[in-house]
């Protein structure tokens, strides 16, 4: 089962288990990592998920959909390696994926 580490802004990491076919977001949430709020369920109608996604793993996941950015447009703290965790599915290829929550989701 693939792993994901999420890394709160004060340096606390959550490792979980993920099954494939989760979203990163249902991951954290099953596994009550904090800061992932997930207002709306994973319907990408709100940014409570918002993660940093780690370059190395930047090529393994699909682009951003248009209405993912418009999200992001209402997100803080956003930089080129945001993403909803709502959008992003687990893989096999995504094992040991590493996502960094911004300071504002604590």
């Amino acid at each position: 089962m693939p792993k994901v580490t999420f890394i709160e802004h004060s340096g606390k990491e959550h490792v979980v288990d993920a099954a494939a076919g989760l979203s990163v977001m249902e991951a954290a949430v099953k596994n009550l990592v904090p800061g992932i709020d997930a207002d709306c369920g994973g319907a990408c109608a709100c940014a409570t998920c918002h993660v940093y996604v780690d370059p190395a793993f930047g090529a393994k996941i699909p682009e951003k959909s248009d209405m993912e950015q418009t999200m992001l447009d209402f997100a803080n703290e956003v930089t080129a390696d945001s993403r909803l965790s709502c959008q992003i599915k687990i893989t096999p290829e995504l094992d040991g994926l590493v996502v960094r929550l911004p300071a504002s989701q604590h």
